[in-house]
């Protein structure tokens, strides 16, 4: 933009009779809230993308009656904005340009916000936002099939190789696939027996009408065929590191890829795990990673990587207690969470033909339920949750093969009406990650935490189901008069109290979750009201105050 177009930007916003789908006012004189920021910036991108238009616009500093009131808000609180929002949007995304003006001598905030990509709305923490005239709402769901519908990605995995054939692809894989096509189509068998191998993998979806596919070189290619998909790679590594993050071994794994996963698997020095479960003295062992989760999590990474990208998915082993899966693209859904709790399987696959020939194959399961089974299975082994990390176009699932120090997944997989999505809430606090303010309210409302943002502590529901009664009591705060009657009582038996000796008296039993400010401030507070109502007062000096009974 050149210096005299944001203000020509801005008076033909504020010439527009109301606020419409792509343009939204804010008063903002100091701060924005940032999950609101969140809401209106995936609601003004979906709606630019359905208008066709190239961007939409927030303006801060401007009231709905587009009075002029300005905004002090800084550089420094604009970059914690974008930062929320390219951390927190999927398909991730920013802002585009940030402009300041200066018009009738207050300052302007112009926030260009670009359309959803095509295809793709634009969701923020799980969640698609539109709007309905000057109202925030969900994307109606005849938005969100239109703005998906709007590009048809050619499939990588049904693309025909042209120079390849039957010879190109492993006969032993080959074999192994008819065994697996078998088992899932035990109706079948006698008929599939009698089918030639060409017959087979046509009827298996894996090739099509004898042609060799992307799919069937990447799952029964044999190793030298590798070059016919070119630039894309069909190798799955694996690497050992030590506590300290140090790599101590690695081993590649090359096609067929349908032999590969139980070869990676083999690798994983899957120990034995030992733990005390309440109410018992006798241990629990279990195998640190459950052979299921191994499996779905490197089929799912064969089955959704971006094969254009010329990458590899990468398993790391950790003698610290943990696997990471990792491969190239963008996860298609909105968001995990939202797999997992509303059990929702994705209607669009990256590689579709590779996706469909999986599951023929005994791979896969398209139902998505895959995930929410490995949510499960870490549930009921008292272990932290899966993490997903889906920045950068790349996923990465970290499964934990052990009970964390700070973790209430354990404790909290005892109370039986808890539901699978307030667990994931709650293992986040585990791991010290954030949660909304709307999760927080929501976990608040079923009194499953306590305590103030960002200090949230467990509940006494929970902690009395977790015999954790003595946490949940270092943590709750005393009703005001209980203090009170403390300090009285103390100066009422000594005479006079300083400050220091009040401190003393009550640091302990404020709340655990209190740091050492806090707890200065609670004190500081409590003799200020007492002071205001003529119970106390201070005979020393302001620095070094000594408080007798009035």
């Amino acid at each position: 933009m050149t210096n005299h177009e944001p203000i020509k930007l801005l008076n033909k916003l504020l010439s527009l009779s109301v606020e419409n789908e792509i343009v939204e006012f804010k008063q903002a004189s100091k701060q924005f809230d940032k999950n609101e920021l969140g809401k209106y910036f995936s609601a003004l991108a979906n709606e630019a993308n359905l208008a066709n238009l190239k961007q939409a616009w927030l303006v801060f500093g401007v009231k709905n009656d587009k009075s002029i009131v300005g905004t002090s808000i800084s550089d420094k609180q604009l970059n914690e904005y974008k930062k929320e929002i390219g951390d927190h949007t999927a398909p991730r995304c920013s802002f585009g340009n940030v402009c300041r003006i200066e018009k009738d001598g207050k300052n302007i905030i112009l926030f260009e916000i670009p359309p959803a990509p095509q295809g793709y709305p634009i969701s923020w923490k799980g969640h698609r936002y539109g709007r309905d005239g000057e109202s925030l709402v969900p994307l109606a769901d005849t938005e969100y099939e239109k703005i998906k519908s709007q590009i048809v990605t050619p499939d990588w995995s049904k693309q025909i190789v042209a120079d390849a054939s039957i010879d190109d692809l492993s006969k032993a894989a080959i074999d192994f696939a008819r065994k697996q096509y078998k088992e899932k189509n035990q109706n079948l068998q006698n008929e599939i027996e009698n089918w030639s191998d060409e017959k087979f993998l046509d009827k298996a979806k894996i090739t099509i009408k004898g042609k060799i596919t992307n799919a069937a070189i990447l799952l029964l290619g044999n190793p030298e065929s590798e070059h016919f998909i070119s630039p894309a790679t069909s190798k799955i590594t694996w690497i050992l590191k030590d506590k300290d993050n140090v790599e101590k071994d690695y081993e590649h794994f090359a096609m067929p890829l349908i032999f590969a996963v139980e070869r990676v698997a083999a690798k994983i020095r899957n120990l034995k795990y030992r733990y005390i479960v309440s109410d018992t003295l006798f241990p629990t062992e279990v195998d640190q990673y459950d052979a299921y989760t191994i499996r779905e999590a490197l089929n799912n990474c064969i089955a959704h990587q971006d094969y254009t990208m010329g990458g590899k998915i990468n398993v790391v082993e950790s003698e610290d207690g943990w696997l990471m899966f990792s491969n190239l693209g963008e996860f298609i859904p909105n968001s995990v969470e939202e797999v997992v709790i509303n059990d929702s399987p994705e209607e669009k696959y990256r590689n579709k033909w590779l996706a469909d020939a999986m599951v023929a194959l005994k791979m896969i399961d398209t139902t998505s339920s895959g995930i929410k089974k490995m949510y499960i299975i870490q549930r009921n082994k008292f272990f932290p949750l899966p993490d997903y990390n889906l920045s950068n176009s790349k996923v990465r699932l970290k499964i934990f093969g052990k009970v964390m120090n700070i973790d209430y997944t354990r404790k909290l997989a005892e109370v039986p009406d808890l539901l699978l999505s307030e667990i994931i809430l709650l293992d986040k606090l585990a791991k010290g990650l954030t949660i909304t303010d709307e999760e927080a309210s929501e976990l608040r409302e079923k009194k499953l935490i306590e305590g103030r943002k960002p200090n949230y502590f467990i509940g006494a529901k929970i902690s009395q189901a977790t015999e954790e009664k003595a946490e949940y009591s270092k943590n709750k705060a005393f009703e005001k008069e209980k203090y009170f009657d403390w300090i009285l009582k103390s100066i009422k038996e000594h005479g006079n109290m300083s400050r220091k000796d009040i401190d003393k008296l009550l640091w302990n039993v404020l709340p655990a979750w209190m740091s050492e400010k806090q707890k200065g401030n609670r004190v500081k507070n409590l003799l200020s009201e007492l002071r205001k109502k003529g119970v106390i007062v201070n005979k020393g000096a302001d620095a070094k105050p000594e408080w007798y009974l009035a």
